[in-house]
């Protein structure tokens, strides 16, 4: 048997890819070539493998193929690498979608340990919760990302994602009849 080819994969190469998918709805083929792709990309590649399990799991769920998306994220997982959201907290939301809320939470309880995570693992807990009915949940979270993020506001790509989780986190206090804080006040500055 011959040693595995190793691929170098660039961005424009994943937003092929998952262009592709959306249209024509093939995101469980894409997901299975996303993870083909990640078992041979080699360590020079603009894509990370860990980020490349984590979109083949994002393909799996809108696939609806939650059991295969915890796989993939469990990969990621224990490959270490950098992804744009964290894995554990991806694999979290597919475990809800299983039913599998303590797994679930021991994912997300994992992630309450690090120091700061990034902000679009934030925007995606919060959503992830709040989707699930747990909006206690989705305000400690927005809330935690927000303070942690206040001042990396600089680049506009992080203001649209901190502005979006002022945004969920003030619909958030509203369904759960929270009066306006300080936080909320910052929806009305720009």
């Amino acid at each position: 048997m011959g040693a595995m080819r190793l691929t170098h994969v660039t961005t424009a190469d994943l937003d092929r890819m998952e262009f592709h998918a959306v249209r024509s709805g093939e995101h469980g083929p894409v997901a299975a070539q996303l993870q083909d792709l990640a078992n041979r990309v080699d360590a020079g590649s603009e894509i990370t493998r860990a980020e490349l399990f984590v979109r083949a799991g994002e393909q799996w769920e809108i696939a609806q193929e939650y059991e295969h998306a915890c796989a993939a994220y469990q990969r990621a997982i224990d490959d270490g690498g950098p992804t744009v959201i964290d894995a554990r907290a991806l694999s979290a939301g597919a475990l809800l979608q299983l039913d599998e809320t303590d797994r679930a939470y021991a994912q997300l309880k994992r992630l309450e340990g690090e120091p700061v995570l990034g902000l679009p693992t934030y925007v995606h807990i919060a959503e992830v919760l709040y989707a699930h009915d747990d909006l206690a949940g989705a305000e400690r979270w927005a809330t935690v990302g927000i303070r942690a993020h206040m001042d990396a506001a600089a680049s506009p790509y992080v203001r649209d994602l901190l502005d979006e989780l002022l945004r969920m986190r003030f619909r958030v206090r509203t369904d759960l009849g929270l009066g306006e804080d300080d936080l909320d006040g910052l929806l009305d500055t720009d």
